[in-house]
């Protein structure tokens, strides 16, 4: 006589709590493998958006100093405690993004400052090429005039430097009056100078568009673009696109107002910065099927392969933002204290040394093939998604600059 028998209890792979049902009733982990077609994945896509909790404390360690380990965890199915590789990745890039923005903020602001000091200094040879007092008292009201218009248009910041650079000038041309044999100028002289300079040409009635100089204004005019094969709607948007593009660049490029110019280029790199994740999003679904290619004959799913993609781009990132805040921190010490600048920025070296050797060590541990196999694929891959990224990048700048 036939008799059943009890099959054994399945356990949840995570905790190895004996299941009654579809999810563990003591860590929630379901059962159902995440390693299926890239449909299931979409379904759950809106669920996982940007949804980080206290599982980050268990995922971020491990994640920037064991290489592989969260993928392999993935893969064993242990995966209740960390945070899934999707929200991980796209949380970690919009912070290292942001990162670096501020960052590159910085630095223009910095080398705008730079470049305006500089423009503004004060030789002490100024006036050693004037051979008669009209001169000097004629380049004087010029460089004055200049210092004038520096002041409505320049952050006020340089005022303290204006004014320093207009006694220097005023103290020079007094040096070289009396070298001269002329009277010393008065206290108010140039104190409130026309619009036009001594020197500069008056302007010329009744021609609309020269400027002082002679010189014809190039209006900005919109290239009409018209590709036959496209339809008119795509048409415009190209019009407009390219419309933008050398407005912008005109404008950020050509612009002699350095304020106005300032604020054009800060508007394209915040463009940009704001299409990055984007792009990000594109290329990494893209290095999978790399990965998938590259490793065709290891038979394993392409939803392994993204998950290979999303956690070593989530490191990059981590890695990324963490020599970013290494920056910041490194330019806030250095007037402050330059050994400990030096220190952090020695810390950013190591890490940004840790990035490519995490990636190799990650994926010999993965795929687990001998080293100069591993080593070959490791510079072929790298060495076409580098060239990718280039593309990609490119194509991000330009976008943000016609936005």
């Amino acid at each position: 006589m036939n008799e059943l028998t009890e099959a054994g209890a399945v356990h949840c792979a995570n905790c190895a709590t004996p299941l009654e049902g579809e999810f563990c009733h003591h860590c929630g982990q379901s059962v159902h493998s995440v390693l299926k077609p890239v449909h299931h994945m979409l379904e759950d896509g809106m669920d996982m958006f940007l949804h980080v909790d206290g599982r980050i404390v268990h995922t971020l360690p491990p994640l920037l100093l064991k290489p592989g380990f969260l993928t392999l965890e993935y893969f064993g199915g242990r995966r209740q405690r960390y945070v899934a590789p999707f929200r991980l990745m796209f949380v970690l890039c919009l912070l290292a993004f942001f990162a670096f923005h501020l960052m590159v903020d910085m630095g223009v602001d910095r080398a705008q400052a730079n470049t305006d000091k500089a423009e503004l200094a004060v030789h002490k040879d100024t006036f050693a090429g004037d051979d008669v007092p009209a001169e000097v008292r004629g380049d004087l009201k010029d460089r004055l005039h200049g210092l004038d218009v520096a002041r409505r248009t320049m952050p006020a910041s340089l005022a303290p430097t204006l004014d320093a650079n207009e006694r220097a000038l005023r103290a020079q041309a007094n040096e070289r009056l009396a070298a001269l044999g002329a009277a010393p100028l008065p206290a108010d002289f140039a104190r409130a100078v026309p619009a036009g300079s001594s020197s500069a040409a008056p302007p010329k009635q009744g021609l609309p568009g020269v400027d002082h100089a002679g010189q014809a204004h190039s209006k900005l005019t919109s290239p009409k673009v018209h590709l036959s094969w496209l339809p008119d709607f795509m048409n415009s948007r190209l019009t407009a696109f390219v419309t933008h593009l050398e407005a912008n660049l005109k404008e950020g490029l050509g612009n002699d107002d350095p304020q106005k110019k300032h604020e054009a280029i800060g508007r394209m790199i915040t463009s940009v910065f704001s299409l990055l994740p984007q792009a990000m999003v594109v290329m990494i679904p893209i290095f999978a099927l790399m990965l998938k290619l590259f490793y065709v004959f290891r038979r394993r799913l392409y939803m392994e392969h993204l998950i290979v993609a999303l956690h070593s781009h989530a490191f990059l990132f981590l890695a990324l933002l963490l020599t970013g805040l290494l920056g910041l921190l490194s330019v806030w010490l250095q007037p402050r204290a330059a050994w400990a600048a030096s220190s952090v920025g020695l810390v950013g070296q190591v890490l940004a040394l840790w990035m490519p050797a995490y990636l190799l060590i990650m994926q010999k541990r993965i795929y687990r093939q001998g080293w100069p196999m591993t080593l070959l694929k490791y510079w072929c891959v790298g060495w076409c998604y580098f060239w990718l990224m280039l593309v990609v990048l490119g194509v991000v700048v330009v976008l943000g600059a016609a936005h």
